[in-house]
This record gives structure tokens, sequence and C-alpha cells, in this order.
């Protein structure tokens, strides 16, 4: 897969908002988006734009893969298969993106940053059921037990995340044990928690033009 090597300051800057790609920095007072609230570019903060319709539906697309990390073949594919099931086409499309398994351990509070989340899946230290899983795209689902290898666990990348994770809220669909550092997925998302800060809608308007 192609790796993105642009600043992850300069995506949430152009998309007017914090995406929260990295752990701490974007929650300090030092973040890029609190320093410089203005697109990146030349024209600095007396750019001026007027998106056309077309323009609007491309940047709520490019802000929900930039939120989930997809490429762009990849993310299509999620919209290809939301299309054939027979419903609200929005609502698939980010149920599918919320119940891949990096963002799942993102949401569980136990990757800081669905960057660092992903990183613990590709390298082997995430369990679904007790067996390895290394494919951060993979598809949970309700009843499947998520945990951290035993070794993770005891290194310095959790040496104080107990306190961290007993303040965290999972959202309604998991259940975060964290003493145990164990999800579960009680369910698909849905209602709330489908609930971005992108349009679904308006990228399902791109994708069917």
């Amino acid at each position: 897969m192609a790796r993105r090597i642009e600043s992850k300051c300069k995506q949430c800057r152009r998309e007017g908002e914090k995406l929260y790609l990295k752990s701490g920095k974007c929650l300090e007072a030092k973040c890029p988006m609190v320093k410089r609230n203005f697109k990146p570019g030349m024209h600095g903060p007396t750019s001026r734009t007027r998106p056309t319709p077309y323009g609007l539906q491309l940047r709520e697309k490019q802000k929900a893969k930039e939120v989930y990390g997809v490429r762009e073949r990849q993310f299509h594919n999620y919209f290809t298969k939301a299309k054939q099931i027979v419903g609200n086409t929005a609502s698939f499309l980010v149920q599918m993106l919320e119940m891949r398994l990096d963002n799942a351990v993102y949401r569980l509070g136990l990757g800081k940053s669905r960057t660092l989340a992903r990183q613990m899946v590709s390298h082997g230290h995430i369990l679904v059921n007790g067996k390895k899983v290394n494919i951060a795209s993979f598809q949970v689902k309700a009843g499947d037990i998520i945990t951290v290898k035993e070794k993770l666990m005891k290194s310095k990348l959790f040496e104080n995340d107990q306190a961290r994770l007993e303040k965290h809220q999972a959202p309604s669909w998991l259940h975060l044990d964290a003493k145990a550092m164990t999800g579960k997925v009680l369910s698909k998302p849905e209602g709330e928690d489908l609930k971005q800060n992108f349009d679904a809608t308006l990228i399902v308007e791109f994708y069917s033009r």
C-alpha cells in the first residue's frame, strides 16, 4: 500500500479542523491547528476559495480517507460494498470504516491514535479471539474479543496507560475492560456512533456522479 509521507498536521490544516491523527500533539497548545489555523500553502491566511458542489464532495471524501488512513482504491471498495446492501449507503459506509480492526483498537483506547493502533495491528501485537491478526482492515464482528499481547502490555508503551484507560469512554458498540486491557465488540455501530466529522452523504454523492 502507498505510504503518505506528508505531515499529518498539514492534513488537519487543509481540512480546517483537528482530525486527531497524532496521539499527544493534537491535545497540546503547540498543535499547528492552534498556532496556524489556516490552510497550508504560499498564500497563507489570505487564501480565499469558493468550493463548488463537486469540491465540497471531494473534500469530505478526502477528509474521511485521512481520518481512517485509507487509500483511494480501498476506500472506493468500501463504497462499492456499502452500495450493494439494501438501505442507507452512507450509514453502511461509515459502519464498515468503524469496524476496521485498527479503528476498533483506537476506539477502545488501546491505541492513542489510529496510526499507532494500525502499527500495533500490523506488528502482530493484537489478538482477536485469541488469534493474532495483523491486517488493519480486518472487519470485527459482534462477539469478537480484542486483546493486547501480554508482552506488549509490559512494555513502556503501556507503562502508564492503566489510569488513562480507566478514564477512557469507549463507544456504546464496544466494551472496554481497562484492567485486563481487553475489549469486546457488542454490536455494529449505529445511531450516534455513526456520526463523524465528515458528511458521508456527500461522499456517496461524489461516487454516484
